[in-house]
């Protein structure tokens, strides 16, 4: 680059001199913190003093992800708590009409309420299995079922316990303790025996309370 007059030459030194003064403060600040680096370094040495490392174990890292978290004990507590409260005990054959076939409806709920539910007035969302369960995995698996269609926000349910042929002397224990258990729901507001398509008598139609 040549210059074309002393003006343009004097304006070219300055240039330089200006890169070369940035360069020489650029060159200062590294040198500075490169220092204050090693006195850190330098002072947790010293406060830590001597360290000896560890010998290698020879083992490979792991790769395999770890299991998320599950709250086994809280699911514990839960059944537990599901037990205590759907009892065997409690006798709601007081509640247990016999217009039509077996049917429930809670205090407060009236009877065109289990009208319509015979008749198939809502719409079956969710639908439980209890064959072949025993007791107290039929009563959790119950209690499970209606807790979730609760959050879910279902209403009419379908709990299929069977009509008893299998099991001693012919007579549908599971079913009586179904009537108790979901009698015991405070969620639940209703409930009756199927009709025909519906699994007949091996099955009960349930209302639940809604969230409104």
């Amino acid at each position: 680059m040549k210059a074309k007059s002393l003006a343009e030459l004097g304006a070219l030194r300055e240039a330089l001199r200006r890169r070369e003064r940035e360069a020489a403060e650029r060159a200062a600040r590294e040198r500075e913190a490169r220092a204050a680096a090693e006195r850190q370094r330098r002072q947790f040495a010293d406060a830590v003093g001597p360290v000896t490392p560890l010998p290698h174990h020879g083992r490979a890292a792991s790769s395999v992800p770890r299991p998320e978290p599950l709250p086994r004990q809280r699911a514990l507590d839960e059944q537990a708590a599901l037990r205590e409260a759907l009892s065997d005990e409690v006798d709601v054959e007081s509640l247990l009409l016999t217009d039509d076939g077996l049917s429930f409806r809670r205090a407060g709920v009236g009877p065109d309420v289990v009208t319509r539910l015979r008749r198939g007035h809502w719409a079956i969302q969710a639908e439980v299995d209890l064959h072949g369960l025993r007791r107290d995995e039929a009563r959790e698996r119950l209690a499970g079922f209606v807790r979730e269609a609760e959050r879910r926000g279902a209403r009419c349910l379908r709990v299929v316990h069977g009509k008893g042929l299998g099991s001693p002397g012919r007579e549908p224990v599971l079913k009586a303790r179904v009537q108790r258990w979901l009698g015991q729901h405070a969620g639940v507001i209703a409930f009756t025996q199927a009709s025909g398509p519906q699994r007949g008598a091996g099955a009960l139609i349930v209302l639940l309370r809604g969230s409104a």
